[in-house]
């Protein structure tokens, strides 16, 4: 191995956090279409990336050597709107091949943080009733189920759980 690989995985975080662009869409739409998402899409994400909210949208890059192309530049993302001193989680996805690497409680942990920085005091999220993975793994985070939404998604339809974590300063 040359010096150059063996300091780039010997000293580079798995998959960094970053700010999410206008360049990582794409892939962002991509993730959130195979994850059974509810849909946005590009112009969603686009707008929300012009608003006053872009400092709560985030990715975790899929670190590697430059030799290595791959056309998957992100393992995940977070997109989050803090309102009247509460953290709403809209959308968090990780690629399935990224799952179970610790990406999401990553992601998770980075967009609470933030939501203290901008002084939330509650974070709040809607999960599919049936996806007891992303339940759990919401649960580390310190969120508990408060509430139900009858029908909330669709394609298909499912009720939704209404989770909230408090978020200590």
């Amino acid at each position: 191995m040359s010096l150059s690989k063996r300091a780039f995985s010997e000293s580079a975080e798995p998959y960094p956090i970053a700010s999410m662009t206008e360049h990582d869409l794409l892939e962002v739409v991509e993730i959130e279409e195979s994850s059974g998402l509810s849909r946005w899409g590009w112009a969603a994400y686009y707008a929300e990336l012009q608003s006053s909210n872009r400092g709560l949208m985030y990715v975790a890059h899929v670190a590697r050597p430059l030799e290595q192309q791959n056309t998957e530049n992100l393992a995940g993302y977070i997109v989050a709107r803090v309102s009247g001193g509460e953290l709403h989680i809209n959308n968090v996805a990780v690629r399935n091949d990224y799952r179970r690497r610790g990406i999401g409680i990553r992601l998770l942990n980075r967009i609470l943080e933030e939501g203290k920085r901008f002084e939330a005091t509650a974070a709040f999220l809607e999960v599919r009733a049936g996806n007891s993975v992303a339940r759990a793994l919401y649960e580390r985070c310190g969120f508990a189920v408060i509430a139900s939404r009858p029908n909330y998604y669709s394609e298909p339809m499912e009720d939704a759980l209404l989770m909230n974590a408090k978020l200590d300063r």
